[in-house]
This record gives structure tokens, C-alpha cells and sequence, in this order.
């Protein structure tokens, strides 16, 4: 946004000079520049570096969009309040975005009728209850308010407004339509208000209790700030898991803020869910905790009846430390040592990856990876070609199925040698990955040579003769 915004006064700037970017010399009188009309394409201006400052004077706000194409369509552009026409409508984000900095970001609010119609408008309404609306506290309320975007914001200094909802000081207040109904949020008068508090405090008590898993929660739950997920795999279709719910809402309050409770229903579209806690829909009813943060996964030591009672004592074990998590591993296959390329999964990779008598090549990769899959030929050429060597192993493992707590995998494919003797050591592998790089790599021990220096190194610069007083030239 920043080069986008420069660009825009970069070009403000040559449009305010003459048409060759310099002003009117001595003495010349300036000439009033011809009345231009701005070309439009279905509703939308087309902007050119001689027409943008006229644009800027006719419209207050301007949502411009910079193109990459050369084209003649040039910059496109939404004008305030945006629409489109030839039947394309702008996102409903964007186009709030642009309302709330427009224009006030919070409605003012004046009488009780008008505070009590739009907490009636929306499931979640924000109020702030400001003696002073002059205060810098309001400023950083509106400045938030700016940007929660899921969120419909007021403001009131009406003392009639706060006797109405039991108020005596500055205090933003969260209206709901489910839970509690409402959640306080008090301004300290010392320290006044600060927006990451608020903005934490919003998140938290702006969900239900309880969200059910689905494409339009999952942005929610992930940007809630909060690490701790307990999830309650269910079947939606199934009466005797359906009364599980009450129990599991029931268990919710005390943990608000510090776990969010999730409900996931196998019966829905949500499999991959299931395999990252590595469950199958059968197992359900049951509960998962996970720590989004160090994507620890916890699960009951043992089965028993889901009530309130205990969810609530799962939670506190997992967060006492009392719980220890649990790794997915795939089953071993049966002839996992018959091919060229070991297969290795979580309960066998202890053993071969860390044997002091071998030197072991492990691929980590994702069955979806693109890279990995363009890698594969390679990786197997390579097991082929030191098959015979007793004291080498090229082995692969799906990362994906199967998790190692002393090897966290964040990117595919990853590439780790294990090199034969004591101590454990590792040495990851980021160089190219073929044949030929792979073998140099093996054969000198878990490093690659140091290659040999170009006979002639290209020089930086072209050589300028000694007389000369040309500079190098610089590419822009």
C-alpha cells in the first residue's frame, strides 16, 4: 500500500508541472488547462497520469486499483460510495473498509431509541460510553472500530445513555444476541484505553461460547488470539450425540478466554480435520485438545461418558501439565525394507533414522507437495544407485501422517542426513535436488565440495577505460 500510495504522489506531483514535468518560466502567465472529462468502462473511471488530480477534485474518496498491465484499461477505479456497473459488485469488506474511512467509523448515538435500534440490527454491536468525546480514548475507539470490520460500532457522550444501561464511567460495552448478551469492558482512568486490550477483549467475548467448525468460523477461531482449542467430534445426525452439547456448552464458561470450545461434525464436510487429529469419523463422539501455538495435541487418557463434569476436568488436566500429548503415526507397512526407498513412519523412525551403524537420507514430504512429487524420480534414482551399499538407507516419511517430536516439520519436502555414529547428529540438506547433488553430498560425508572457481570471474561492472569519465551506468 505504501509504494501504491507513493506512486499516487509521485504522479500528483508531475501532474501539478507543466506537461514536461516543469512549471510555467518567468513571466509567463499560467494557462487555465482545458475542461477534461474523465473516461469511464462500465462505471468505473480510467485513470491516466493527466487526468488523476482532476479526479481527486471531484471526488472526495477514491479506491484506486494499479494494474500491472500496460494496456489502454490503465488504472481502474471505484469512486465513494463503491459500486460497479456492468453487473460486478465489490466485495462487502471492501466496500465497508471504505465506508468507515470515508466517513465516521461508529455511529453517533443520541437517544435511547437509536442505541436500542441498532443493538436490535446486528448480532454483535460495540458501544462506546464516552464522557468526553474529546478524549484521546475515543480516538483509539474509533481507530479500532475502523478496521473490526465484522463488528457494527456506536458512540455515545449522552448521559441518559449511560443511566439507561447502568453506567458511571467510560466504558465500551460488546451487545450480543447469544451467551451472556453482554460483556464490559471498563477504560482504566490511569492508563486510559488501549487498543490491543480491547481489540483482545472484542475477539474473545464477540464469539459464542461454543462455535461450531465450519469455512465461515474457521477465519474467527484462528484469529481469536487464543491458543487453546477443545474440540467435541460429533455426529450432527445423531440424537445421542446431539445431547452431548449441552454438557459440553455447560463446561465453557470458566475457560473463556483462555480455550475455545469447537464443536466438529464428522457428518459434514470437514475430513480434513479428522485426519489431522489422526481420527476417523467412528470415533466420534470425542474430545481433542491441541495448542495452536505448539500444535501439541492431547486427547483422554481413557473413554467415559462426555458431560460437564468431564470436559471440565480434561481442560485443567491438559493445562496443568497432567496430560501428555500424543504423536500420529501411520502402522508400519510389512514390507517397508523391500524397496530401494525405506518407508518410515512415527513408530519406526527412532530407530533407523539414529542407527550408529548407518549413514541415513531421509526425505520428510507431504503426499500433495507439488515439489515433492517433481522430486520423486530423483529420490529414487538415488536409492537405486547406493542400494548396495550396506552402511546407506534412503528412506522417506509422510510428514503429513505421521508426527516426530524432536523433528517438527514446517515446509516440503524437507531433507535430513543422518550421519552413522554417536551423538545424535543431524545435518539438514538445502542444496539441488537431483541425482547428481544428492550422490556429491552422500559421498563426501554429509557435505557437498567445495566447488573449484571459475577460471575468469565476470566482473561487477563493464571495464572502463582509464581516460574515461563515464560512470556505470545503473539500471532502474
Amino acid at each position: 500500500m505504501d509504494g501504491q500510495l507513493l506512486l499516487v504522489l509521485l504522479l500528483l506531483l508531475l501532474g501539478a508541472s507543466g506537461p514536461e514535468g516543469q512549471g510555467p518560466g518567468p513571466g509567463e502567465p499560467e494557462e487555465e488547462p482545458p475542461k477534461e472529462e474523465i473516461p469511464e468502462e462500465d462505471g468505473i473511471l480510467v485513470l491516466s497520469r493527466r487526468n488523476l488530480g482532476l479526479a481527486l477534485q471531484e471526488h472526495r474518496t477514491l479506491l484506486v486499483q494499479f494494474c500491472e498491465c500496460t494496456g489502454p484499461e490503465g488504472w481502474r477505479t471505484h469512486r465513494g460510495p463503491p459500486g460497479g456497473g456492468g453487473g460486478s459488485t465489490p466485495h462487502p469488506c471492501i466496500a465497508e473498509w471504505l465506508r468507515r474511512r470515508a466517513g465516521p467509523s461508529a455511529t453517533r448515538l443520541e437517544d435511547e431509541d437509536g442505541a436500542q435500534a441498532l443493538i436490535d440490527g446486528r448480532d454483535v454491536v460495540v458501544i462506546g460510553f464516552f464522557q468526553d468525546l474529546q478524549d484521546e480514548d475515543v480516538a483509539t475507539f474509533l481507530a479500532l472500530a475502523q478496521d473490526a470490520l465484522d463488528m457494527t460500532f456506536g458512540l455515545t457522550d449522552q448521559p441518559k445513555l449511560f443511566q439507561k444501561f447502568g453506567l458511571t464511567k467510560d466504558t465500551v460495552v460488546l451487545f450480543k444476541k447469544f451467551d451472556e448478551g453482554r460483556a464490559d469492558f471498563p477504560v482504566d482512568e490511569e492508563l486510559g484505553l488501549d487498543q490491543g486490550d480491547l481489540s483482545h477483549f472484542l475477539l474473545t467475548h464477540s464469539m459464542r461460547l461454543v462455535t461450531e467448525f465450519n469455512s465461515q468460523t474457521s477465519p474467527k477461531i484462528f484469529s481469536a488470539r487464543i491458543l487453546n482449542h477443545l474440540l467435541l467430534f460429533v455426529n450432527q445426525t445423531l440424537a445421542s450425540h446431539r445431547e452431548l452439547l449441552a454438557g459440553f456448552g455447560e463446561a465453557a464458561p470458566p475457560f473463556r478466554g483462555q480455550v475455545l470450545f469447537v464443536v466438529v461434525d464428522v457428518g459434514a464436510d470437514n475430513g480434513h480435520v479428522l485426519r489431522y487429529f489422526g481420527l476417523k469419523a467412528e470415533e466420534a463422539p470425542t474430545l481433542r485438545f491441541i495448542n495452536t501455538e505448539t500444535t501439541k495435541k492431547y486427547a483422554p487418557a481413557h473413554g467415559g461418558p462426555l458431560t460437564a463434569t468431564s470436559v471440565t476436568a480434561f481442560c485443567h488436566a491438559v493445562l496443568g501439565g497432567e496430560v501428555k500429548p500424543y504423536l500420529l503415526s501411520q502402522e508400519l507397512p510389512p514390507d517397508w525394507d523391500q524397496r530401494p526407498v525405506k518407508t518410515l513412519v512415527g513408530k519406526n523412525f527412532e530407530q533407523v533414522a539414529f542407527d550408529e551403524t548407518k549413514n541415513v537420507f531421509i526425505k520428510f514430504y507431504a503426499p500433495w507437495c507439488t515439489h515433492c512429487k517433481d522430486m520423486a524420480a530423483a529420490w529414487e534414482a538415488l536409492a537405486d544407485k547406493y542400494k548396495d551399499h550396506e552402511d546407506i538407507i534412503i528412506a522417506e516419511l509422510d510428514a503429513t501422517a505421521n508426527e516426530l517430536e524432536a523433528f517438527p516439520v514446517h515446509g516440503f519436502p524437507t531433507l535430513k542426513f543422518f550421519p552413522a555414529g554417536p551423538g545424535r547428529k543431524v545435518i539438514e540438506y538445502k542444496s539441488t535436488r537431483d541425482l547428481e547433488t544428492f550422490s556429491k553430498f552422500l559421498d563426501n560425508g554429509g557435505e557437498l565440495p567445495a566447488e573449484e572457481p571459475a577460471e575468469e570471474p565476470a566482473a561487477p561492472f563493464p571495464e572502463t577505460p582509464a581516460n574515461s569519465t563515464t560512470e556505470p551506468k545503473e539500471e532502474l
